[in-house]
């Protein structure tokens, strides 16, 4: 699965966040809830129109990102 087919950032949807296309649910929001134990089922409950490939999409674009990110470390004075 491509992420990117599911998860989109546009200006002027939540402020560009990432969300899930077609909604106003953010990758943030999908990440916060799975890290307070709610499963995949519990998610589409809440949130009907999502799809477990949703959830599975913002989870690869979290691990693309952090997979990506750069660490700058400053020599401390």
């Amino acid at each position: 699965m491509n992420y990117k087919e599911r998860i989109i950032s546009d200006h002027r949807i939540m402020l560009g966040k990432p969300v899930i296309r077609g909604t106003r649910i953010t990758v943030e929001l999908l990440l916060r809830k799975l890290s307070e134990g709610a499963t995949t089922k519990d998610l589409i409950v809440m949130y009907p129109h999502l799809e477990e490939d949703d959830v599975l999409a913002a989870l690869m674009y979290a691990s693309d990102i952090l997979a990506n990110e750069e660490v700058i470390i400053l020599n401390a004075a």
